[in-house]
């Protein structure tokens, strides 16, 4: 028996330490090489969680890609990263991809900090064309030869972005591959045109033209020398060259749709498609979640799990909560909500880029079905909707997560806020958002949103705050920024029957006082507690409201010193906006004050918890940050 040949019990993957180490094997042990990284990837996101669904699509595309190109020169470029766990295996990182989303391990994206393997580190989607182009040109620049390879899912071609790189690299014309990843979703199933024309590709009657009409088309891809894969090809490929005249108008040659589970195929069309001059997508039709029944009949469900039992597919236990005795979410205080004030307000509509189930909004599809706008993954063209809804005396409720809300800055503040527009922004996963990538953390949010006229900002401290905060943005004439947390709501107490947008002093304290935003204040009264308990009365404030600030409550405790709390960057942030309005009363040397937030760095994948303790937002380190400002000695650990 040779070495490339499978011996009986010997684990392939475990002799990959390199993506060449694959081209020792034959096609037949790639494909029990797939079904060892799926056993894998499975095993691994039942104990950790994680993205499961995205990565089981894709691993025969995965080792093809591998198996033809040399990646160790080639660039090979991920959309978003769902796609890459099958990459990461094959790229020297078996052994660590245990700790793959925990702290200090590996990162659920592709990073370039991470491997050489990594072209470029993605996250957020639509990118993957743009940047190969880019280094595509940087290559023919330098007069070298290596191959650049996008590979973007059918979700993410429905950004904005992916077609712009479209347009530019048919009018550049350079050397470039993208493939096009196609399983009918990104996280929820698609929606839009692009979505209904790949689907007219697949089903269209181009594909029951003759048989020798393929096989001549076959001859010319594989050659005579690959007669069994030919032939095989005729029979489960629909079609190789249809009238994709969407992709040429864009000045690519189409090839597709093939099989992306079928390795035979795929080895054998890429191998030829390698030596193609100018750019060329190909697609390739996957299944999300393949290789794992539950997952393949619910891959929305399956798309990002927690723990769970692979012989079932039930879920363990939910995550830590900040408090256990009231398990409601923000984002379920915030659907349950809406669809309260929709029963009573026809004008009332939900839209969201993408993402229904993350932002709650496909519970409110369920009771107003006509009344929720999946615009896909284009968050710029959600909030100029937006505005044309509330222009014309709708009332939109813009349900996005924070990290991609950035996408949208410019659409915010020209399209909205400029012309002082009534749309509700819910920005969920706002703050420390856990063990996702830097990419997804919500840690901007309130230092760009403030600057911005004609807005107002709210941070709900639970899920009656939310509550009670929306119920008053829908009934406000200018744009209102909801920005809350990720998980369950800490139970802090019942909004006061004030304005909601006025802070409340949660607890006296005669020494200093957290004012905090949102629900860093559960940790803000533990710390407060130990402090009480040492001789340190400290009080608690929640401001609610980063713009306006409540100027009369930052009065009222400026004879004290002032700890602002915030999960935001302290560049820019909630503290700075307490600070800036004492320097413009003229006593910025009078007031003492010292802000807590995320440093200025990104904050790296961990635990939600984890990552509030590595920055000194836990209790305990809200303690010693509040000891060392008013010179206390620290005792032990809050237990």
């Amino acid at each position: 028996m040779s070495d490339t040949e499978t011996r009986a019990g010997e684990s392939l993957l475990k002799r990959i330490d390199a993506p060449g180490d694959l081209k020792a094997l034959t096609v037949e042990q790639l494909k029990v090489l797939a079904k060892e990284i799926r056993d894998l990837i499975l095993a691994n996101a039942s104990e950790h969680g994680g993205h499961l669904a995205p990565h089981l699509g894709v691993v025969e595309l995965t080792l093809a890609i591998h198996y033809v190109f040399d990646t160790s020169q080639d660039r090979l470029i991920w959309d978003v990263g769902h796609q890459s766990y099958t990459h990461k295996l094959v790229t020297g990182r078996r052994d660590q991809f245990h700790t793959i989303r925990c702290k200090g391990g590996l990162s659920g994206y592709p990073r370039r900090d991470e491997s050489p393997y990594d072209a470029f580190g993605t996250g957020h989607s639509s990118t993957s064309i743009s940047a190969a182009l880019g280094m595509a040109v940087a290559r023919d620049r330098q007069k070298q030869k290596h191959k650049v390879i996008a590979v973007i899912g059918d979700g993410a071609m429905t950004g904005g972005m992916a077609f712009e790189g479209l347009a530019h690299a048919g009018h550049l014309g350079s050397d470039l591959l993208v493939i096009l990843n196609d399983n009918k979703m990104s996280i929820a199933p698609n929606v839009g045109a692009l979505s209904s024309y790949l689907s007219r590709l697949i089903t269209a009657g181009v594909y029951n033209r003759a048989r020798e009409d393929i096989g001549s088309f076959v001859k010319r891809m594989l050659g005579p020398q690959l007669t069994k894969a030919a032939h095989k090809l005729e029979h489960s490929v629909k079609g190789l060259i249809t009238p994709g005249s969407f992709f040429q108008e864009f000045g690519f040659r189409y090839i597709g749709p093939a099989d992306g589970h079928d390795l035979e195929t795929l080895v054998g069309l890429l191998s030829n498609i390698k030596d193609f001059r100018g750019p060329v997508l190909f697609h390739c039709v996957t299944q999300k979640g393949k290789g794992y029944p539950f997952a393949e009949e619910d891959p929305l469900k399956y798309h990002g799990v927690k723990a769970f039992d692979i012989q079932t597919g039930q879920f363990r236990g939910s995550e830590d909560s900040p408090d256990k005795t009231r398990v409601r979410s923000f984002t379920e205080a915030f659907v349950e909500t809406l669809i309260e004030e929709a029963h009573k307000d026809s004008r009332i509509v939900g839209i969201t880029a993408a993402m229904p189930t993350g932002t709650g909004l496909s519970e409110f599809e369920k009771v107003f079905p006509d009344r929720v706008f999946d615009v896909g993954i284009c968050e710029q063209h959600a909030v100029t909707f937006a505005a044309g809804l509330a222009a014309d005396g709708q009332k939109p409720v813009c349900a996005i997560y924070s990290t991609f809300f950035q996408r949208s800055y410019d659409q915010f503040v020209h399209d909205v806020c400029l012309q002082k527009l009534p749309v509700v922004f819910a920005l969920d996963r706002s703050g420390a958002v856990g063990e996702d990538s830097p990419t997804q953390q919500g840690a901007f949010d309130l230092s760009f949103l403030r600057c911005i006229p004609e807005t107002a900002v709210l941070v709900p401290r639970d899920d009656l705050d939310l509550a009670a905060m929306l119920r008053w943005s829908l009934k406000q004439p200018f744009p209102v920024v909801l920005r809350y947390a990720r998980g369950l709501a800490p139970a802090i107490g019942a909004p006061h029957e004030r304005d909601i947008t006025q802070g409340e002093i949660l607890r006296e304290g005669r020494e200093a006082t957290f004012l905090a935003v949102g629900p860093i204040l559960s940790a803000c009264l533990e710390a407060a507690d130990r402090l009480a308990a040492a001789g340190v009365p400290v009080g608690v404030a929640d401001a609610r409201s980063v713009k306006p600030l409540d100027t009369a409550l930052l009065d009222r405790l400026a004879d004290t010193p002032i700890i602002t709390v915030e999960e935001n960057s302290i560049e820019g942030g909630f503290g700075s906006a307490v600070m800036e309005y004492f320097e413009r009363q003229g006593r910025a040397h009078d007031v003492r004050l010292t802000r807590l937030g995320f440093p200025d760095h990104f904050m790296e994948h961990a635990t939600r918890k984890e990552q509030l303790e590595e920055v000194g937002l836990s209790a305990d380190g809200l303690y010693r940050a509040a000891c060392a400002f008013l010179g206390v000695q620290v005792s032990g650990p809050v237990k």
